[in-house]
């Protein structure tokens, strides 16, 4: 066996056994799914809480009940088919109740799908209330067309980029999340999701070779960059990690787990950040990879060069990438302190604003720093003799078949 073959073969395998050491690491053990079994005190089993879709048939008059003090609630029978859960193909009638105030109110009219919850007695619905409009098919329909773009427009590194989100979301439902719940730490789980996303993303998207291990190097010094900044800045700042609401309900929630919040303060920031660094380490890499393909002469020196101009055109929009998204989903908290004439001063030094600019500033300086990170290891990586460098997978196959001039010259 040749000496590059070894090399790629030692390469797959580390690729490889550093995806288990981190998977075995985090998978949540028998404790983790004990604690977060359901808590009950009786001997004999509770009811269970039974949520379903249904399809709403037929809505009553409304009924006015007036409570004092302006308060006045709105009453109406509600007609139900069942269409999924224990009830399905059943039909029952529900009393629907609303309090008159556009935050809290469901209103509901024939033809549209629920979501109900209740307990199911010998077949028989008992205590049904409707809990919200259903919505999880249109998101269906919407992630269907999402899938549909990719593998139409991507072909096979579509399918790759599907798979690959799903393994993604695989990670932070059934891995990440139940490890959280169970007392885990954060900070080592959330490294150890974004280590593994990284490989397996990159790796399927780019292949095995020195332009994917380049872009894993970058995005994760990038990410690590980004979490350890958070954090520092986190206890400077002296945040509680408290500042949303979901943050405070998780002090009362039925596993009684104690979280180290400061902690899941720095997971949030740490997967938000993963997706745009690793954009702009898999470009920089890919872009290397081209220059080093078309010139195989060039100099270590003059290929970074190229990887960092290369990132300074990336790093002019993916600055924005960032700071946008947080800015967008923090317009209606904006827009309040605005309406209250709220003093910068007193704005920033809010727990919630400062943890959100804190989530933006370092998840975007993790971006701009791997830019330099990857054109450093990219530089390293493919700057070896020309006999030596295989022709990355990532890299179309014209150019893998006809090599430069320049090379079929000197070969001459």
């Amino acid at each position: 066996m040749s000496p590059l073959r070894i090399r790629c073969c030692r390469l797959r395998l580390g690729v490889c056994l550093a995806a288990l050491l981190c998977l075995l690491t985090i998978i949540p053990g028998k404790a983790a799914i004990a604690v977060a079994g359901p808590l009950t005190t009786s001997e004999e089993p509770a009811a269970r809480l039974t949520t379903f879709r249904a399809r709403v048939l037929e809505v009553g008059e409304p009924v006015y009940e007036d409570l004092g003090y302006g308060m006045i609630i709105i009453s109406q029978e509600v007609s139900l088919l069942a269409t999924s859960g224990p009830l399905r193909g059943a039909t029952f009638t529900v009393v629907h109740s609303n309090p008159g105030d556009p935050v809290y109110d469901i209103v509901v009219t024939p033809g549209i799908n629920v979501v109900v919850s209740g307990y199911v007695e010998d077949g028989r619905p008992e205590e049904m209330f409707i809990e919200d409009v259903a919505r999880d098919l249109q998101l269906g329909w919407l992630l269907a067309g999402l899938v549909l773009l990719l593998v139409a427009l991507g072909g096979r590194r579509g399918i790759k980029s599907v798979l690959t989100l799903g393994v993604t979301v695989l990670l932070i439902v059934r891995v990440m999340l139940p490890r959280l719940l169970a007392g885990a730490s954060p900070v080592g789980t959330s490294v150890a999701v974004a280590v593994i996303a990284t490989l397996v993303t990159l790796t399927a998207v780019g292949g095995l070779g020195r332009k994917t291990l380049a872009a894993i190097i970058g995005t994760t010094g990038g990410v690590l960059v980004a979490g350890l900044l958070a954090a520092l800045m986190s206890s400077i700042a002296r945040l509680t990690g408290l500042g949303a609401d979901e943050s405070r309900m998780l002090l009362y929630i039925p596993q009684g787990t104690q979280f180290d919040l400061r902690g899941l303060l720095f997971a949030g920031m740490l997967i938000g950040a993963l997706g745009a660094v690793m954009d702009v380490g898999m470009s920089v890499a890919s872009a290397m990879a081209e220059v080093r393909l078309a010139d195989p002469s060039i100099k270590r020196r003059r290929l970074v060069a190229a990887g960092m101009n290369v990132g300074r055109d990336i790093m002019g929009t993916m600055a924005n990438t960032l700071v946008l998204a947080y800015t967008g989903a923090a317009i209606p908290m904006l827009l309040i302190f605005m309406a209250h004439d709220v003093a910068l001063v007193r704005l920033l030094s809010l727990d919630v604003v400062a943890t959100e600019v804190v989530r933006a500033l370092a998840g975007t300086i993790g971006l701009v720093l791997a830019i330099p990170i990857t054109a450093l290891a990219g530089g390293l990586l493919l700057t070896t003799s020309t006999a030596n460098i295989p022709a990355d997978r990532g890299l179309s196959a014209s150019r893998r078949e006809s090599p430069p001039a320049e090379v079929e010259a000197s070969e001459a």
